[in-house]
């Protein structure tokens, strides 16, 4: 890839790490402020390798919605884990939670599922193959969620629900993109996420977990 794009990746996908991290900072959160809120270290390195596997398009078109909600008085951190309560509390979700957030068109729902499906395989290959660092990983179905633990179903549609129909449309692209060539994003984001660790590969990383 040209160092030029290489580059403006990084800065997009810095810069929209630090914006998720003010909003997520702004999160009201029920029993006081979470420890996670003010540690800036441990997100950035969750975060920041998910937005390096995506394209500059999809970053740019990102990075437009965290702007567009700062304008609009939302903040998308806060409706990502409002819509994660729709499995965990159903009745209070349909009750207190849902009449306040977007709603979502029925094609759009439909679509973000059929992309939920493809990343919750990619997921479970990833588990059956690093066991290890699986094990330290969200639980994968939406099924296991409980009030403490959430899974990886359920935070991503929490999180496809707060993109824009722009930024879903581009989302949905690089998945297809992704599979079309018989990748797995979820291996691509954790193969960064243990390099910019410093753990070195995946098998490395797979590897120390067991020593």
């Amino acid at each position: 890839m040209d160092r030029d794009v290489l580059a403006e990746r990084l800065d997009l996908a810095e810069g929209i790490v630090r914006h998720e991290f003010t909003q997520m900072g702004e999160v009201p959160a029920e029993g006081g402020r979470a420890a996670c809120q003010d540690d800036w270290l441990t997100f950035h390195g969750q975060r920041l390798p998910q937005f390096l596997t995506w394209p500059v398009p999809l970053l740019t078109s990102y990075a437009a919605d965290l702007d567009a909600a700062d304008a609009a008085g939302r903040n998308l951190l806060t409706e990502k884990y409002a819509r994660m309560m729709a499995s965990m509390e159903p009745e209070r979700y349909a009750r207190e939670i849902a009449p306040r957030l977007p709603v979502l068109a029925e094609a759009r729902v439909a679509a973000q599922e059929r992309v939920i499906g493809v990343q919750v395989e990619w997921a479970r290959d990833f588990h059956s193959r690093f066991p290890c660092l699986g094990a330290g990983m969200r639980v994968l179905r939406t099924a296991q969620d409980t009030l403490e633990a959430t899974s990886f179903e359920t935070y991503l549609r929490g999180e496809l629900g707060t993109y824009s129909d722009a930024t879903f449309a581009l989302y949905a692209d690089l998945v297809d993109e992704v599979a079309t060539r018989g990748g797995n994003l979820t291996e691509e984001t954790l193969t960064l996420t243990v390099a910019l660790a410093g753990l070195g590969s995946l098998d490395e990383a797979e590897a120390a977990q067991t020593e």
